[in-house]
């Protein structure tokens, strides 16, 4: 199974974008999924998860109350709401998901991947 991430781009700092992703073939509502990014020269970090049929979320501090993960079990897909970006923000976003109701921080324990989004925040 292979995930679709889409909606990135160029946007100026204070604007908005909302990431998709939906998978190519089946996830189960009940797995867990989640985003990360990755900008070049760092590591991948934990942006914000949710976990199985959608009932809790969590996020990285430094996105906390701007970014917004949600899923759509109806049409297997999964979002993410981003307001006010700021130029840290800029980084390739994948999409993931574990075969495991309950969300982790993680990227070992995610076991199916997409190819990423490339979100880029102007000052």
């Amino acid at each position: 199974v292979q995930l679709q991430a889409s909606g990135g781009g160029l946007v100026q700092a204070g604007g908005s974008l909302r990431l998709s992703c939906a998978p190519s073939g089946r996830i189960f509502h009940n797995y867990a999924m989640a985003w990360f990014r990755q900008a070049p020269g760092k590591e991948r970090e934990f942006v914000a998860g949710i976990s199985g049929l959608g009932g809790l979320t969590s996020y990285a501090d430094s996105v906390k109350g701007r970014f917004t993960i949600s899923r759509d079990n109806a049409k297997n897909t999964q979002y993410l709401q981003m307001n006010s970006l700021k130029p840290e923000d800029t980084a390739l976003y994948l999409c993931a998901a574990r075969s495991a109701w309950d969300m982790k921080s993680r990227a070992y324990e995610y076991g199916y991947w997409g190819q990423g989004t490339q979100v880029t925040v102007s000052s």
